[in-house]
């Protein structure tokens, strides 16, 4: 049986909530978040670590529960009511952690929080008839978001960097949806593969589940490697 994920563990027990949490995924967006924070003027340890773990909660946990409730496309065998209350509470610390910093640090970060919130909500949920489900919502929540809210935690303003940072991490996010969107089709809603490559040379090659997932799902580990080297190396020359 195909895994509904690359990183998706055998069902069953814990395993099922490592699952649910897409690690690779997580730790992608969560570095989008360092990148952020390293890119203001100062950088305080406390402010990124709880930066971090507001959206560790509203991302990785809370965004994750919601969209497992849409249908199961991973499979898990997690009650509904247990997702129900991973996902309320996961976002309801979240925005408690937001509402917290805004007023220690900056009041410009309450919108934000807002829009946190809500986009969790309507993007997971697929609320409004799906209307921010798409892909250039998606680039926005999950990868510009993250990148001007920790700056601004961090720096209390935005400035250029922070929006061509942002405009990097929506077009890398933006990369991921349309190389992911296929994978998980292919994953998750399809049953069988059946053709052949005929290359000029007179070979051919027969198409299969694991061919057609081979290049897309390379380049996505990749890109995910490759984010998470950044964030590292621009949070040990700025905290190191």
């Amino acid at each position: 049986m195909t895994r509904p994920a690359f990183y998706a563990l055998r069902a069953g027990g814990w395993r099922d909530y490592v699952t649910l949490l897409h690690p690779p995924y997580t730790l992608w967006h969560l570095s989008y978040v360092a990148i952020g924070a390293a890119l203001a003027p100062v950088l305080e340890a406390r402010q990124l670590l709880w930066t971090l773990a507001a959206f560790a909660l509203a991302m990785g946990v809370g965004a994750h529960t919601l969209d497992e409730l849409q249908g199961r496309p991973l499979g898990t065998a997690i009650p509904s009511t247990l997702l129900w209350g991973l996902a309320v509470g996961s976002v309801a610390v979240a925005a408690a952690i937001g509402v917290g910093a805004a007023l220690a640090w900056t009041l410009w970060l309450l919108p934000l929080v807002a829009f946190g919130v809500f986009i969790v909500a309507a993007y997971n949920l697929e609320l409004f008839g799906g209307r921010f489900h798409g892909d250039g919502w998606f680039a926005l929540a999950w990868g510009a978001f993250p990148v001007l809210t920790a700056y601004l935690a961090a720096a209390e303003t935005l400035r250029l960097e922070a929006l061509l940072a942002a405009g990097f991490a929506a077009l890398l996010s933006l990369a991921q949806r349309r190389l992911s969107t296929p994978v998980r089709t292919l994953r998750r809603r399809t049953t069988s593969v059946a053709g052949t490559v005929e290359r000029t040379d007179g070979t051919r090659e027969p198409l299969t589940a694991e061919s057609l997932l081979a290049a897309p799902e390379g380049a996505l580990k990749a890109l995910n490697a490759s984010v998470i080297a950044l964030a590292a190396a621009l949070l040990i020359l700025r905290l190191g």
